[in-house]
């Protein structure tokens, strides 16, 4: 079963709920955030991007850095801009893009169902972002920003999540992006919590570091005997989504450095398309932005045995990534950059044709349905399989302990 624990949130008042929220730090680079900041000094920016306050030419993990966000942190809590909650509640957030509409529950959730695997994980986490999200969640005291989830729709839960839209609104806004972004509090939790009891497994969707990060923080905190008032450690802020609502963009990958004969041994490992089109068409195609032109190839069936395997950013790896260019781990390797599908491949010719990377691959998007099945499976996705649209806003309920 899984556990919602309602949470003390701070928030934004009405009044100054649009210059604090923002975008979640891992969709902008330093330059982006501090453009974004520029002219806004109550944005959540400076507690999740604090470098923006700093020397341009510091180190992002200097120590500083982690200081700053906890003074920033600290300041905006401090100012009237937030007030905290005075019952520990449970709130429903729903999102608005293009038209389309995402409605999740956003509470705190277990580190202990992370650890025992409650909450299903797809993909490998890389070492130094983990040891990034971890220092800065020590430093702040705090869970700056949710984690999204998704979980398999169950009846009663939207009925409930549907009877408390019909409220008023504590928040309801559109950001700069054109994304409307709601707000209700749920005024009574145990119905919600208890109908969680039902629900088996929860899947992570965006957001594995913070969550590896979050269960490094509880185990740093109990084995060295760090004294806290409470044990809120232990929960970390998560938005639930019905598996329904959720959208997968593609996840898109760009080398620097291939060899003169790259083409060739493409070409003698993969067949062309009947068409050429800059996002491939269905799954098992891929797209190759390459010398100014774009071409199109079919990926072929895996050797391996496992659920994972068969997926596209998988066989990508098996017959082009690591035999062709090289590239043994996707984690690691400093030659392979990967680019949002929200960003389009305008984007990915930018790159190449700029010279900040020699190719680009397109990817069909995979699958909620893929997800799941190798989540099940207890495997793991190559990293940056999946992009989710739309983005959680960061600033507007923290979590601290």
């Amino acid at each position: 079963m899984a556990v919602l624990h309602p949470f003390k949130a701070w928030r934004p008042t009405q009044e100054t709920i649009y210059e604090i929220a923002c975008v979640p730090y891992d969709v902008i680079d330093t330059d982006e955030a501090r453009a974004l900041a520029d002219g806004k000094p109550n944005s959540f920016l400076h507690v999740i991007r604090p470098e923006i306050d700093l020397n341009p030419e510091i180190d992002i993990h200097a120590d500083e850095v982690y200081e700053q966000g906890s003074i920033n942190l600290q300041k905006v809590l401090s100012s009237g801009l937030m007030t905290q909650e005075e019952k520990a509640s449970l709130y429903i957030y729903r999102l608005i893009m293009d038209g389309r509409e995402q409605t999740g529950i956003f509470s705190c959730v277990s580190v202990a169902d992370y650890d025992k695997n409650v909450i299903l994980k797809h993909e490998l986490t890389r070492p130094d972002k983990e040891d990034d999200r971890t220092r800065h969640i020590l430093t702040q005291s705090a869970h700056a920003e949710p984690v999204m989830l998704t979980y398999k729709d169950h009846g009663k839960v939207n009925t409930i999540v549907h009877e408390v839209m019909k409220t008023k609104p504590m928040f309801d806004f559109k950001a700069d992006d054109g994304v409307s972004h709601t707000l209700w509090r749920v005024s009574s939790t145990e119905e919600l919590v208890g109908f969680f009891d039902e629900i088996p497994s929860l899947y992570v969707a965006d957001g594995h570091h913070r969550c590896k990060s979050a269960s490094r923080v509880a185990e740093e905190i109990e084995s060295k005997k760090i004294q806290k008032d409470s044990n809120e450690y232990q929960f970390f802020p998560a938005v639930l989504f019905p598996m329904s609502m959720m959208k997968i963009l593609a996840y898109n990958r760009v080398v620097k450095g291939i060899e003169s004969d790259f083409v060739f041994k493409l070409e003698s490992t993969c067949k062309k398309a009947d068409y050429i089109s800059a996002t491939p068409k269905e799954a098992g195609h891929f797209s190759v932005f390459y010398s100014g032109a774009w071409n199109t190839y079919i990926l072929p069936a895996t050797n391996g045995f496992a659920v994972a395997d068969k997926l596209d950013v998988s066989r990508l790896s098996e017959y082009i990534l690591q035999p062709i260019l090289g590239i043994q781990d996707q984690r690691t390797d400093k030659r392979i950059h990967f680019v949002g599908g929200i960003r389009g491949t305008v984007e990915l010719e930018k790159l190449v044709n700029t010279g900040k990377a020699d190719i680009a691959f397109s990817m069909f998007p995979t699958s909620i349905q893929e997800l799941m099945d190798v989540s099940d499976a207890g495997e793991l996705m190559p990293p940056k399989s999946t992009w989710f649209e739309p983005k959680l806003r960061s600033g507007l309920l923290v979590h601290t302990f």
